[in-house]
C-alpha cells in the first residue's frame, strides 16, 4: 500500500534497526567486556545525535506544523513534541554517562538506554499509528510533496548543526 506518507514510514524503517540497537547495547550490560559496551553506546550515542535528533528538529519544523493544521489545533502535537524534549534530554544524560563508562554507571547507563528505546519506540508507533494516517486522508500531493520537501530542508540544517557542536 503507497501512500501519501510513505517518504516518512520508509525514514522510520531505516530508523529502527538503529533503535533496536540501543535495546542490544542496554541488554549487553554489565556483562559484555568493556570495549563493546565503549563502542556500543558510541554508536547509539552517535545514532542519536546525529540522525534521530535532526529527525525530531525536522518533525517539529515541517511535519507538525502541517499535523496542527490539519486537525484545527496548535495544541495537537504539544505530547508528540514533550516526547522530543525526553529523548534530548536522555541523550544529554547518556553523553555524560558515556565519558565515565565504569561499573559504577551501568545501572544509570542501562535505564537510560531502556528509557531512549521505550520512548522512541512508542513515538514512531504514535505517529505511524495515528498522525500518518489522518494526513494520508486529508493532504493533497502537492501539500505532502511540499511537507515533505520542507522536512528534508530542515534535516538537513538540523544534521549540519548537529555536527558542528
Amino acid at each position: 500500500m503507497n501512500t501519501l506518507t510513505q517518504p516518512l514510514r520508509d525514514e522510520h524503517k531505516e530508523l529502527i534497526p538503529h533503535i533496536e540497537q540501543i535495546l542490544i547495547v542496554a541488554d549487553s550490560l554489565p556483562d559484555a567486556p568493556q570495549e563493546q559496551i565503549r563502542d556500543g553506546v558510541q554508536e547509539v550515542y552517535e545514532f542519536l545525535a546525529y540522525h534521530l535528533i535532526p529527525h525530531a528538529q525536522a518533525e517539529e519544523a515541517a511535519l507538525y506544523p502541517v499535523v496542527q493544521q490539519v486537525l484545527g489545533s496548535p495544541e495537537a502535537t504539544r505530547t508528540m513534541s514533550r516526547d522530543h524534549v525526553e529523548v534530548g534530554r536522555y541523550v544529554e544524560e547518556l553523553d555524560a554517562l558515556r565519558q565515565d563508562l565504569s561499573p559504577r554507571n551501568t545501572k544509570p547507563l542501562q535505564r537510560v538506554l531502556y528509557g531512549l528505546y521505550a520512548l522512541v519506540k512508542v513515538h514512531f508507533a504514535k505517529e505511524e499509528e495515528v498522525y500518518l494516517p489522518i494526513l494520508d486522508e486529508r493532504l493533497s500531493p502537492e501539500q505532502a510533496r511540499d511537507m515533505f520537501e520542507a522536512m528534508e530542508a530542515a534535516a538537513g540544517q538540523a544534521k549540519q548543526a548537529a555536527h558542528v557542536h
